[in-house]
């Protein structure tokens, strides 16, 4: 049986690199796929990864019908075994919609890819969309890591180092951006809702356990969490 397959992560743990490992797979044993991307680190009509792999793919937008994509290619005589959809959150209910039709329709596997929240951990339409519909999904076991260590759960988007928490969902960027530019980091949950990112916290230099207070207030004045242990940097 064809299937919807929903890739899941935060960002930096392997989605596109996934993706690459699947059409080769499937190609080297001779079958042909169509992948589709939208705002590629790697340009239009391109699937990358960050480990340097790159791949042709058609380039899509909102409106682009995927499923008549498809038909058409088909009508043509081409041949397609299996549909590829990188940056997945990116895309509208409709259009998860179409890719179901493809699976239910024309009987062929779909593997959608992408991060399931934005920067301020609200569901992206397009990933709640393939949550709602897919046969399964899948979270991705290689992990992403907070500054901290532990393991990272949440998209944050930072400008010159500083995490916001304002502006549209959809702001073309990645990891590892100069602290200028608007870039992205991946938090853990406990530093996400602190807004400490790696610049923030290396400027503070603050323990990850310090509770959430005022750096500037003496400790003496400092609020105290019942039953908690007081810890403050050089304690």
């Amino acid at each position: 049986m064809s299937e919807l397959v929903f890739f899941s992560g935060t960002m930096d743990c392997g989605k596109s690199t996934l993706a690459l490992q699947i059409e080769h797979n499937r190609s080297a044993r001779g079958l042909s796929g169509v992948i589709f991307t939208r705002n590629d680190r790697a340009g239009e009509g391109r699937l990358s990864s960050r480990l340097g792999l790159v791949t042709e793919a058609v380039e899509t937008e909102d409106g682009f019908d995927f499923h008549l994509h498809v038909v058409k290619h088909l009508t043509a005589g081409g041949r397609t075994d299996y549909v590829i959809v990188d940056e997945a959150q990116f895309l509208e209910p409709e259009q998860v919609d179409q890719l179901a039709r493809i699976v239910d329709d024309l009987g062929m596997d779909v593997f959608a890819f992408g991060i399931t929240t934005d920067f301020r951990t609200k569901l992206f339409p397009g990933s709640q969309r393939l949550m709602e519909l897919a046969d399964r999904i899948e979270v991705l076991q290689v992990e992403a890591l907070c500054w901290c260590g532990a393991r990272a759960t949440h998209n944050a988007r930072t400008v010159g180092g500083r995490m916001i928490v304002e502006g549209a969902q959809v702001v073309v960027g990645d990891v590892g951006r100069p602290a200028a530019e608007v870039g992205y980091e991946v938090l853990c949950r406990r530093h996400h809702r602190r807004r400490l990112t790696a610049a923030s916290a290396g400027a503070g230099a603050l323990s990850p356990d310090v509770l959430p207070v005022d750096a500037a207030q003496p400790p003496a004045e400092r609020p105290q969490v019942p039953g908690a242990r007081a810890e403050f940097p050089g304690a």
